[in-house]
C-alpha cells in the first residue's frame, strides 16, 4: 500500500477517485489548487493526500464557491491547522515551564519542625 503522500495515481485514476474529469484536474493545477508529483517524463502523479484535497475542492465547489474562494478557504484551513499545531506546542511548553516552577517550589519548602522562628522577648 502506498504512503499517504506518495504520488502513484495517473491523472485518469485520480480523476475517477475524486469524481471529476481529468481536464478539471488540469484546471485545478493551473489555478494553484493542487500540485501533483511528476515522473521524470513529466507525467502527473497524484497521491492519496492529493485525492483527499481534490475531494475537499469538490465539496467546496458543490457548496457554491468559485475556484478563487476555494483557494482562499484552503489557505485559511492550512493556516488554522498550522496555528493549532503551534498553539499545542506552546501549551505543552507552558505546562512544562509551570511544572518546572512547581518542582522548584518543592525544593524550597522546609518542614515546619525545621523552620526557624524568630525570638520575640515580648512574648510570654
Amino acid at each position: 500500500m502506498p504512503e499517504y503522500h506518495q504520488s502513484v495515481y495517473v491523472i485518469s485514476v485520480a480523476a475517477e477517485l475524486a469524481g471529476v474529469h481529468p481536464q478539471t484536474l488540469r484546471i485545478y493545477e493551473r489555478k494553484g489548487l493542487v500540485e501533483p508529483g511528476r515522473t521524470q517524463g513529466g507525467s502527473r502523479r497524484y497521491s492519496d493526500a492529493d485525492i483527499a484535497l481534490l475531494q475537499r475542492i469538490q465539496d467546496l465547489t458543490n457548496q457554491g464557491l468559485n475556484l478563487a474562494g476555494v483557494k482562499r478557504v484552503l489557505a485559511l484551513e492550512a493556516r488554522v491547522k498550522r496555528l493549532e499545531s503551534e498553539l499545542n506546542d506552546l501549551e505543552a511548553s507552558a505546562a512544562d515551564a509551570v511544572q518546572d516552577v512547581h518542582r522548584q517550589y518543592r525544593r524550597d519548602l522546609v518542614p515546619v519542625k525545621q523552620a526557624v522562628v524568630l525570638y520575640d522577648s515580648r512574648r510570654k
